[in-house]
């Protein structure tokens, strides 16, 4: 992606992780989104690239997602404590319907929940860590 008027261009979100490949695979599964070309799980045999660096694309075929491989990575001790969040991802669904489908999927793939307001009548929401500790939320929002 190029910049417009001479500021930098967004480029992706990188997750740190101590297994690269299970959590791109975590993200590949629960958002539907391909791998970059050359980083697809191989059908058999050794997964360098899983060892090191791999990325996930949006819809629009752009970089969205990216994993990198590090030795030690304590989990954030969401909402508060001794290692504080630095960030967390968002994302939406149309309704409760689906917010519970993905609920669902989410827990299915591997994802912890750490707190929902599934009743919230403004803004219904599932909060997860990811396999790798990494806080997301689900929420409604009629108009993502």
């Amino acid at each position: 992606m190029t910049s417009s008027h001479g500021y930098p261009a967004f480029r992706q979100v990188v997750l740190d992780t101590e297994d690269a490949r299970a959590l791109a695979e975590f993200y590949h599964h629960l958002l539907a989104l391909p791998y970059q070309e050359g980083d697809e799980p191989p059908l058999e045999g050794p997964d360098p690239l899983g060892e090191d660096w791999l990325v996930l694309l949006g819809p629009d075929g752009q970089r969205l997602l990216a994993f990198q491989q590090v030795a030690s990575m304590p989990p954030p001790t969401w909402p508060e404590g001794p290692r504080p969040q630095m960030l967390h991802l968002d994302f939406s669904v149309p309704d409760r319907e689906q917010l519970l489908r993905h609920r669902e999927r989410a827990l299915l793939l591997g994802a912890t929940l750490l707190r929902e307001e599934l009743d919230d009548p403004d803004e219904p929401i599932s909060i997860f860590a990811d396999p790798s500790g990494h806080p997301f939320c689900i929420f409604v929002i009629a108009s993502p």
